[in-house]
């Protein structure tokens, strides 16, 4: 029974288990219970044909016609079935060229009692190229308390995960290398507002994922109407897709981005076998 309720709760970042809803992505992609070949053994009944994995495409720089505010915060409600499991929230703050992102997932109500989550996430890119700065989520999930740190040295072509498990005072270390620029799991969302959406579509950038590298595709879908506690918006609706990864091996995931030039993402969704997580925009301010 514990499980059950589990597993949804971990909802858009973990780095075996980080990558994309990136905290949508992040929430529901990267801090999931279940691991990729957990997953896979769900889904599957016998083993899938093995597909090649795209080769890593160069990170496209963001639009220079694209204008990202100087603060903004974006609440939303993080539903799971019939229930308001939590609330997330992502702050944007800009710092000279660098785009910092903050997020927060924190569960609510009878869901906290049964199992309290409280997930802090730090990422940001550079406004010019794209690139992430880095990495970073605190996580506390029932008794499991982890921060770990994802840091790139671009100039050497590496990255380096540092993690202390804070309960059982255990720490890791890792290295691997990565090409000239990537983007990660919480600053693909945004990085994605940069580009041009239209139905059809589909962007791919290079994503560090699991102490990896993969191609990460946004399909554009459709165009949809979407309604969301803070308003009625028109919305182009992405698809995240890859060939290998955590976004792969996770199920279906979903970001609505306004169909207008600010491209404001108003609801993100990740359809996993165990069910479905929908964040719901409850409110914007640019202070």
């Amino acid at each position: 029974m514990k499980a059950v309720w589990m597993a949804p709760l971990r909802v858009w970042i973990d780095s075996s288990a980080v990558a994309m809803v990136m905290t949508a992505f992040v929430f529901a992609v990267t801090v999931g219970l279940v691991q990729p070949t957990q997953v896979s053994a769900q889904l599957f009944s016998k083993p899938a044909a093995p597909i090649a994995p795209r080769p890593i495409p160069v990170l496209q720089a963001p639009l220079p016609t694209f204008d990202y505010p100087q603060h903004e915060t974006l609440t939303f409600t993080v539903d799971w079935r019939v229930f308001t499991a939590g609330t997330a929230v992502f702050h944007l703050d800009q710092s000279g060229d660098i785009l910092k992102i903050s997020a927060t997932a924190d569960t609510i109500g009878a869901v906290n009692m049964l199992f309290p989550v409280v997930d802090r996430f730090q990422s940001g890119f550079d406004l010019k190229n794209g690139c992430s700065t880095g990495f970073n989520k605190q996580t506390q999930e029932g008794r499991r308390k982890i921060a770990s740190e994802l840091t790139f040295d671009y100039a050497h072509g590496k990255q380096t995960r540092n993690e202390r498990n804070l309960v059982k005072g255990t720490a890791a270390h890792k290295v691997t290398n990565i090409p000239a620029c990537v983007t990660d799991s919480l600053s693909a969302v945004f990085y994605t507002q940069s580009q041009t959406l239209a139905p059809g579509q589909t962007v791919y950038f290079p994503l560090a994922d699991a102490m990896r590298t993969v191609t990460v595709g946004m399909k554009v879908e459709d165009r949809e109407e979407i309604k969301t506690p803070a308003g009625t918006f028109q919305t182009i609706k992405v698809q995240a897709t890859a060939d290998e990864g955590v976004v792969k091996n996770r199920g279906s995931i979903w970001v609505w981005y306004t169909d207008d030039p600010r491209h404001l993402p108003v609801q993100m969704q990740a359809r996993l076998f165990w069910g479905t997580i929908t964040f719901h925009l409850q409110s914007v301010d640019f202070k």
